[in-house]
């Protein structure tokens, strides 16, 4: 059974059929993943004491721009130059639908925010979390943001953890 990485992330029913035609609805375990089995007693061929038990094997596909880590979900979000240095709220889609995130002033590249409990459900309860990642995106050629930084200095050392 091929189900979508939102499906899998919140247990999502599946409707399947079975070999003699008839039709069943079955709620995705938590903390499914691809080549988790799940038996369907009775549910199999016919066999001497009845039938056996049917066995489907869940294949969870590829998200365009979510990807799984464990029970948590990463995403990276493209922002915009202002948003980086100024702060704002903007709209983050998760497998639950689009929540807004407050982005703080000064925020940077690779900096990682967390919505809780936006993750794959897990086994025992609960779900994990979705983890965002800043990516600043930055117009290309924009001879506005060229005039702007002409002049102003960054003196900080960047690259000093580097070593370089």
């Amino acid at each position: 059974l091929s189900v979508s990485f939102i499906d899998a992330a919140t247990q999502a029913m599946q409707r399947i059929t079975l070999a003699d035609g008839k039709t069943i609805d079955l709620k995705l375990p938590a903390g499914v993943e691809t080549g988790t089995q799940m038996r369907l007693a009775g549910k199999g061929q016919p066999g001497p004491g009845g039938n056996g038990d049917g066995i489907v094997t869940i294949t969870v596909k590829d998200h365009v721009f979510f990807v799984r880590d464990g029970a948590n979900i990463r995403l990276d979000l493209p922002i915009t130059l202002t948003e980086a240095v100024q702060g704002a709220k903007v709209k983050v889609p998760t497998v639950d639908g689009p929540v807004m995130l407050s982005i703080p002033a000064g925020s940077t590249s690779g900096k990682v925010m967390r919505l809780k409990g936006k993750g794959f459900s897990q086994k025992g309860g609960g779900r994990g979390d979705q983890l965002v990642r800043l990516m600043v995106d930055l117009p290309a050629g924009d001879a506005g943001l060229a005039k702007l930084v002409e002049g102003w200095t960054d003196t900080r050392a960047v690259r000093a953890e580097l070593g370089v």
